[in-house]
């Protein structure tokens, strides 16, 4: 499949109604949305289209809504390979999406985004436990609630689906595996306990 005719051919043309729901800017269902949400994934991608998601999380609202355009996302301290920052420098694009644990739909905003260290932004994170280096500014163009087919599909929130964590091995194993490069192995609790020291 090579044209976008060839992939509209199997295809129907989208409802009215589904292509009148994306928004230029945030109602306030989609804010409330963003103020109940504690986890967003991060899309984007660099100047040679390489494309990345990374996941961000905090307290429910941790992301800001400033007004009906402007989103801020705090960088938390994480494993420094700053994939999703270099993206933004070098394109400015990316593509949120937001997701509240309970609740099927989602949320989707797509814009452009710069980095900003500017103090008077920063100080609407000043009750954080951790001051973020730097805030990621995202201005929406594109806003729209998803539907809830792919959740309910998975099952993301049913606890009857949920996987025991022992069936995959520690984290530090698999990455010990993957790079030959061998720290003390740890249990799932032990390293979760290390990771919540630097939350």
């Amino acid at each position: 499949m090579n044209t976008i005719e060839e992939l509209r051919h199997l295809y129907p043309a989208p409802t009215e109604r589904l292509v009148k729901k994306q928004l230029s800017s945030l109602d306030s269902h989609c804010s409330r949305f963003i103020s109940l949400s504690p986890f967003v994934v991060i899309a984007s991608s660099a100047r040679n289209y390489s494309a990345d998601a990374s996941p961000r999380g905090g307290a429910p609202g941790f992301v800001k809504v400033l007004d009906d355009r402007t989103l801020l996302i705090p960088d938390a301290p994480g494993n420094n390979r700053i994939d999703t920052l270099q993206n933004i420098v070098d394109t400015g694009h990316v593509g949120l999406l937001f997701l509240i644990p309970g609740i099927d739909e989602t949320l989707r905003v797509n814009g452009t985004a710069q980095l900003s260290t500017c103090e008077t932004l920063m100080t609407h994170f000043a009750e954080e436990k951790r001051q973020p280096k730097l805030l990621i500014k995202v201005t929406a163009e594109e806003v729209f609630l998803h539907c809830p087919k792919a959740l309910m599909r998975s099952r993301l929130w049913d606890q009857l689906a949920h996987v025991e964590r022992s069936v995959m091995p520690t984290v530090i194993e698999m990455i010990n595996d993957q790079t030959g490069i061998t720290l003390p192995v740890k249990t799932h609790e032990e390293t979760r306990a290390d990771f919540a020291k630097d939350l």
